[in-house]
């Protein structure tokens, strides 16, 4: 309105009030691009923080066992979703935690946070792997009563709310220093034992129900799943890896896959971890529909025979 060129009626002036106005226009476009495109970066950095804390990277070696691990958030923008892991050296022996929340995303972060904080605090304080367990199933039924009132203020816990039905399949293991396994396992997929030309499910675990919908027994007794030698694999992981499907509607053949990487020289967590998430995203065509995580171990410890026919394990470091 104040431009002198706008007073004018001739066709020049108004050509050039208008490329000065697309410049102005233009310019103001790009700057809050720029300032957009800024926070959202910043946003990301603040997230990815976040999501590093949460679901840490674990190191390459932990009491003589390598480890590899990785996670694939079905959410575009999230490197976490509702898939978790954890493992910790304790005077108990290696304590392990492979989970999966209910649903897929940025919404389960805050019921992986409940149980991983209370699983990285159990693991050293008990003795007893069902203890650990118990201390769980605590940590979530608290969590999810603490989100029930902040979405239901006045009435509480509402029958259909999503909170009333959330669940979480968990399966703990524990990994002495003479190699035996013991493991508790409530609704999770179960690991696979990789050794030489072998490729099996490790089983023996009673099957117990999710964490969530239904209170666990009073006596929990982790069972003895057998051993893991020096030199053998463990390969956890969450039932997105085996749900994913192809365009024809086929299920990844997850036993194949680990055979064929079993089969690759040398044999190691990352190599193994490597083949499978690759199999997986060409599957899948390269986005799971539901999230992805998958966590392998493998023994590096060695047997040295001693004096009476006994045996000591020593780590390599």
């Amino acid at each position: 309105m104040a431009c002198p060129l706008a007073q004018q009626n001739g066709l020049g002036a108004r050509i050039v009030t208008s490329a000065v106005f697309f410049a102005v226009g233009t310019g103001l476009i790009l700057h809050v691009r720029r300032a957009l495109l800024g926070e959202l970066r910043q946003l990301r950095k603040v997230a990815g923080a976040a999501q590093n804390v949460l679901l840490r990277p674990l190191p390459p070696r932990i009491d003589g066992l390598s480890i590899a691990a990785a996670q694939l958030s079905a959410d575009r923008g999230a490197s976490v979703g509702g898939d978790l892991y954890e493992v910790i050296a304790t005077e108990h022996g290696v304590r392990i935690v492979m989970g999966d929340v209910r649903g897929h995303g940025l919404g389960a972060i805050a019921t992986v946070a409940a149980v991983l904080g209370s699983f990285r605090e159990a693991v050293h304080d008990e003795p007893e792997l069902g203890s650990v367990l118990k201390r769980l199933e605590r940590a979530l039924a608290r969590h999810l009563r603490e989100r029930a009132r902040a979405e239901h203020p006045s009435t509480g816990l509402d029958p259909d709310s999503p909170v009333a039905e959330e669940f979480v399949t968990v399966l703990l293991l524990e990994i002495r220093r003479d190699g035996d396994v013991y493991a508790l396992n409530c609704g999770h997929p179960s690991p696979y034992l990789l050794s030489t030309g072998r490729v099996e499910p490790l089983t023996g675990a009673e099957p117990l129900p999710p964490l969530g919908p239904f209170p666990l027994p009073a006596e929990l007794t982790a069972t003895h799943c057998g051993q893991l030698l020096p030199g053998e694999t463990l390969f956890l992981h969450t039932d997105g890896v085996e749900d994913a499907r192809d365009t024809q509607g086929r299920f990844f053949p997850l036993p194949v896959a680990l055979a064929e990487a079993a089969r690759a020289q040398p044999v190691s967590p990352q190599s193994v971890l490597r083949a499978v998430l690759t199999q997986v995203l060409r599957h899948s065509g390269g986005r799971p529909t539901d999230d992805v995580a998958v966590l392998v171990l493998r023994n590096d410890r060695t047997r040295v025979p001693m004096q009476h026919g006994h045996s000591v394990t020593h780590r390599v470091t």
